[in-house]
């Protein structure tokens, strides 16, 4: 019982995802009321999963995020051990609002961790 109460507690939106209204740097803007992201002077169409994955990521900046949380953040908890999906996601994100998708500065990734926004929030 207690174990499908912290599995009920890890899928429901954290405070902090769902308080979280903007980020802004010089290359990258986010509205997360409204779900648009310019990064440089581009608008950027992300897909739901794509949108919900950069807020997750955002909503706890520097922190390092494990896959298996991320997965089960974004996708639900059948997702979990799905590496190859999270990192399809991640690439595409990363096409979409890095400067320079092959050397990024704002979803990098921890190697054997998962991975973690350097922007800062505050």
């Amino acid at each position: 019982m207690l174990a499908r109460i912290r599995a009920a507690l890890r899928r429901s939106p954290s405070s902090a995802v769902s308080s979280l209204r903007t980020f802004a740097s010089p290359d990258l803007e986010i509205d997360f009321e409204t779900r648009k992201v310019r990064a440089g002077t581009k608008n950027v169409r992300l897909t739901p999963k794509e949108f919900e994955l950069l807020r997750y990521l955002v909503s706890q900046p520097g922190k390092p995020v494990p896959h298996r949380e991320l997965l089960q953040a974004v996708w639900g908890p059948d997702y979990g051990d799905q590496t190859d999906y999270l990192r399809v996601f991640i690439t595409h994100l990363r096409k979409k609002i890095e400067p320079n998708p092959a050397k990024p500065q704002y979803i990098l990734t921890d190697p054997w961790v998962g991975y973690r926004f350097a922007g800062s929030t505050g």
